[in-house]
Order: C-alpha cells, then sequence, then structure tokens
C-alpha cells in the first residue's frame, strides 16, 4: 500500500469527531423525523450518513450509562422537576434502557460503522454517583472521614438510597440554597451503625458536585476497579473521552485531597487529610494513566482515549504520560479571544518539544461544558476562519451538538430535550458544506505534523505581525498552505516560504476553492516572499505544486510586484 494510501486510511490520525447530548439528541432527531426515536437503534441511517456528509468519521455519544437515581431525586427536591439525573452522575457503566441497552448500542455501532462512523462515550474515573453499588459495596474505596467534617454541616434531608440496607443523605443546605457540605452521610446497616462522610466528588474550582462521591485512589483496590471499568468500556467503543483527567494526576490529586502539612492554600474540610510527600508516593506509586495506558495498549489497541485535561497539563499528559489525545483549550480561548500572538507561541512551544505532539491535541470550538461555538464566534468569517483551522491544523478537530446548525443553547447534563425551539441555519450549514466539509473530508492532507511549519507574516518595515496566522505543510505528495487574519482589520505584508524546484520548473499555488493558480517563476527557489493583503478574518488556503514553466508565462504576471514578491 503506498504511503498516501496508509495515511489516509489511519482513522485515529484522521479522526473527526462531533459531541453529542445523547438525550436531547434523540429528542430532535423524533420532531426531526416526525417519529418516535427514543432507542439507539432507531436512530435513522440517513441521519448517520448526514453526519458523515460534514467531513465527520467519529460521534461521542454523551449521557448513554445507567445514571444515578439519586441524582434525579436530589433535582426534584430542587424543584427541577423535568429534569434528569446528570449524565456525569454515574449508576453503572452499563448503556441505559432508557436508551435501548446493550442491544441498541450494538445495532447502532454496525450501522454507525457501515457508514464510515467510529464511535465514542464518556468514562468518569474521578467519582461514581453518590447511590452507586460500589458506594454501598465498598465504602473504602472513596474518600471519607468517621467524624462530620464541621458542625454546621446537618444531614436532616430524605434518603437518597434505594438499597433498603443503606441510607445517604446529602447536607440540607443544598435544599435551602444555604449553604453546601463537602461530604455526605452515609451509613450500611448492613456492615456497620456508624454513620461515614464520604466526601462529593469535586475538581477544587467550584462546589462540589452533590450527586457525586469521590473515589480514593490511594487505595490499590480502587485504582484497579477504575482500570477494570476502562477496559471494559474499551471493548465496546473505539474512542473514550476521560472526564476531568488532570484530576487524577498525582501533582493534583495530592493538591487537592491530601494537601501538605501548612500548606498555604487548601479546602478547609481537607485540612485533617495533610500528608506529606514521601508517605503519597507509597500510597499511589505510579500515575495513574501509565497504568490505563499500559492496560489498553496491551489489550484494547485499537481504542482510542481523549483526556479532558487543563490546568496547562497538555503537555504532561503527551510528554510524560503518553495520552492518545488531549484536550487543547488555547485553540478555542486564545484564538476566541484574538490573543493571536499567545496562541502562535502555544504552536511553537509544542513544536519545540516535539512537532509529532501537535498530532495530539484535540482542537475545538466549543465543548459540551462550554458555550455553543456561535455564541463564542459568531457565524461569519472569523467563524469559518477558524474552522478552517481547526480543519487544516494537526491535531483532532472536535465540533459541538448543533454547531453546524447555528444553535445557541448550551445542554445541561441533565437535560432530557432541549428547553428552546431552535431553526437550523441553512445558510450556516450550507456554507459548512462548501467550504469545511471539502477540508474535512481531506484531512489526511493535514493531520500530521512531522512537515508542519508556522510562519511569520511581516509588515512592510520588516516587524512581525502576530495577527496573521499562517503555515506550510507535507503529506507525502500534498503541499499545503494556509493564511488566515484573525483581527476584525485589514493586515498586509508578506510571508516567507522555504520552496525548492528544478530548473524551468515553478512553484505553483493553487486555491483550494475556485482552483485559481499563482505561478510563481524561478529555478531553485531557495525562499520566497509572498506579498498578502487580508480583508478582516480572511483565511486562504492553497495547493502547492512543482510544473514545467511556458515561454513567456510571467511576463507581466499581475502575482508579481515590482519589489519580486508574488501576490496572493
Amino acid at each position: 500500500m503506498k504511503k498516501d494510501q496508509q495515511t489516509k486510511n489511519n482513522w485515529k490520525q484522521n479522526l473527526v469527531l462531533i459531541a453529542k447530548n445523547t438525550f436531547v439528541w434523540m429528542f430532535q432527531l423524533s420532531e426531526k423525523y416526525n417519529k418516535p426515536i427514543k432507542h439507539l437503534d432507531q436512530i435513522p441511517i440517513e441521519e448517520l450518513e448526514s453526519l458523515r456528509s460534514y467531513g465527520l468519521n467519529g460521534l461521542w455519544l454523551i449521557g448513554i450509562w445507567e445514571r444515578s437515581p439519586a441524582s434525579k431525586k436530589i433535582k426534584e427536591l430542587y424543584g427541577k422537576k423535568n429534569a434528569i439525573a446528570s449524565a456525569y452522575s454515574i449508576f453503572n457503566y452499563r448503556i441505559t434502557n432508557d436508551l435501548g441497552g446493550e442491544e441498541a448500542y450494538l445495532k447502532l455501532k454496525i450501522k454507525a460503522n457501515n457508514v464510515g462512523l467510529k464511535l465514542g462515550c464518556d468514562m468518569v474515573p474521578n467519582h461514581t454517583g453518590i447511590d452507586s453499588p460500589w458506594v454501598v459495596d465498598h465504602p473504602d474505596w472513596f474518600i471519607q472521614s468517621k467524624l462530620n467534617p464541621s458542625s454546621v454541616f446537618k444531614y436532616n434531608s430524605p434518603n437518597l438510597s434505594l438499597d433498603p440496607h443503606a441510607k445517604i443523605q446529602i447536607e440540607e443546605g443544598y435544599y435551602t440554597q444555604t449553604g453546601a457540605a463537602e461530604v455526605f452521610q452515609f451509613s450500611n446497616n448492613s456492615s456497620a451503625k456508624e454513620n461515614l462522610y464520604i466526601y462529593h466528588g469535586n475538581d477544587g474550582t467550584s462546589m462540589p458536585w452533590n450527586d457525586t462521591a469521590q473515589l480514593n485512589y490511594l487505595n490499590g483496590e480502587t485504582r484497579a476497579a477504575v482500570r477494570k471499568v476502562i477496559l471494559d468500556v474499551a471493548g465496546k467503543f473505539d474512542i473514550i473521552r476521560l472526564d476531568a483527567a488532570m484530576t487524577l494526576t498525582k501533582q493534583h490529586y495530592k493538591r487537592l485531597w491530601f494537601p501538605n502539612t501548612g500548606a498555604s492554600k487548601f479546602i478547609p474540610t481537607r485540612g485533617n487529610n495533610n500528608m506529606d510527600k514521601s508517605e503519597f508516593d507509597n500510597l499511589m506509586p505510579r500515575e495513574f494513566w501509565i497504568d490505563v495506558l499500559e492496560n489498553i495498549r496491551e489489550k484494547e489497541p485499537n481504542t482510542l482515549l481523549i483526556a479532558e485535561a487543563f490546568w496547562l497539563m497538555e503537555g504532561f499528559f503527551i510528554q510524560h504520560l503518553g495520552m492518545d489525545r488531549v484536550y487543547n483549550s488555547a485553540f478555542m480561548n486564545l484564538l476566541r479571544d484574538e490573543e493571536n500572538e499567545k496562541f502562535k507561541q502555544c504552536v511553537k512551544d509544542m513544536i519545540a518539544i516535539d512537532p509529532l505532539y501537535l498530532e495530539r491535541l484535540v482542537n475545538y470550538q466549543s465543548t459540551p461544558d462550554e458555550e455553543p461555538a456561535i455564541n463564542q464566534f459568531g457565524n461569519k468569517e472569523k467563524y469559518f476562519g477558524i474552522c478552517t483551522l481547526l480543519a487544516t491544523m494537526p491535531g483532532l478537530p472536535m465540533f459541538g451538538h448543533g454547531q453546524f446548525e447555528g444553535y445557541r443553547e448550551r445542554y445541561g447534563m441533565d437535560f432530557h430535550q432541549p428547553h428552546f425551539k431552535e431553526t437550523p441555519d441553512e445558510k450556516l450549514i450550507s456554507r459548512h458544506k462548501k467550504q469545511i466539509q471539502p477540508l474535512l473530508e481531506s484531512r489526511f492532507r493535514y493531520s500530521s505534523s512531522k512537515n508542519f511549519k508556522l510562519l511569520d507574516c511581516y509588515f512592510t518595515d520588516g516587524k512581525v505581525n502576530n495577527d496573521v496566522i499562517a503555515y506550510t505543510n507535507q503529506n507525502d505528495a500534498y503541499h499545503s498552505l494556509v493564511i488566515y487574519n484573525n483581527v476584525d482589520k485589514r493586515s498586509d505584508g508578506f510571508i516567507k516560504i522555504r520552496l525548492e524546484s528544478s530548473e524551468n520548473n515553478a512553484i505553483i499555488l493553487i486555491d483550494f476553492y475556485k482552483k485559481e493558480e499563482i505561478q510563481i517563476p524561478s529555478s531553485a527557489i531557495k525562499e520566497q516572499k509572498i506579498s498578502v493583503k487580508l480583508s478582516p478574518y480572511e483565511c486562504r488556503v492553497y495547493e502547492i505544486k512543482v510544473g514545467l514553466t511556458k515561454k513567456n508565462q510571467f511576463t507581466n504576471d499581475p502575482g508579481d510586484d515590482k519589489n519580486g514578491q508574488v501576490k496572493v
């Protein structure tokens, strides 16, 4: 098989993913096709083909597992009568019967694979649902205290456990909105009569997630049990997104749950958990994710793992842990805020470590935890310019639920259906199909970072214009140039490209969309200056080819300026 064909067939490298909040999507499909669509195997083949028509080949199904009954009950006690349990308060890693169970999923998988779609799901390693079987059967797998961490915390709320032998109560302040505890009260009458106080899941950045229980990774049995779940899930899915993966690195797990004695900052209720580094390392000797990756690569090597990792942990996950793919929040945040110099520096820093690391990033304009892309980037030139970067830079492109349709609602993880009636933006859809889909269909041409080169754009006075993002890439025989002006003003200047051709050959820039050619006459070109005049948020994509010159081909060529630069 030829190299370019091998590259084209490498689905992991060329993956283009879309996220779908499954229950919301099923509701939308029911309305679209004017019939009940509740189970996964009822998703029409036409809809899967429609996803492929955008240039997608991966579908991330959010919220397919059995959810915590207690999570739903908590929301009802809050007064949210129409809410369902949170997708991240998981009772068990079985496909919920509300979506047709395992049988419906396997039928969907066959249909999806037949049209060229890989299926993905979430795995939530940081915590379980507050009432999961693990809480009842293995309370020692969770971070806990035998004493109420604060006399302020009161547990007079209803029992949330459906197990007759267990009692689970959250702090009453949650219901009255007057306060919140770090822990919930648990008792298991079959094994002990005293209460335990088990910590809620938390990432240290917000209120505790009151429908969850925090797993204790200093317990070897806990680590082994979670690894087994990940391996089981990998046997069913091609792609697994690992929720809040950064919280389980040793550095942050210790910071969040077992702070050093005398640490200047830690959550007060965790002060009794203080632990020095040597004791911590003895209990958690290796990075958990290294063990997971070794396990997966030995037993389920065809599954791709994606880590949701923030807190500037991208490089650590790639370089030190060897994670397959890692969220790249800089792509969304810096390009949205037009911090273009910072964005380019992030790319340069990654290249300086290893250019191949660019391929391990997940680039996006929105995630299920963020505002929809249209609310952040609009629906005009800036949006499509950054979509073009998404499609033509190394790294996994990920799109959000409703992004192509221009939906503005952010779907909560406890949504059963949308709260607002939205109509697809047909103009946006059409432009996606015309402008972005062809690039995504040619994803194999852009996905490698081996020959990726970030270029500087210069003003006429020689200073760098950091608002212009330009780069070349080469994948086997295909050589590309992308130029984008990420600012609301015109940018004029030039870029320098190192190109080589033999005598009597020319370098030809072919506009990806218009197929117009700009020919650069020279023999053995070393470095060519190319003038650029870009409108606000204008983006251009070129294929670079070497061709034979013809006699008088370049006489008075309007593409050449008086300084010998070629205009594009």
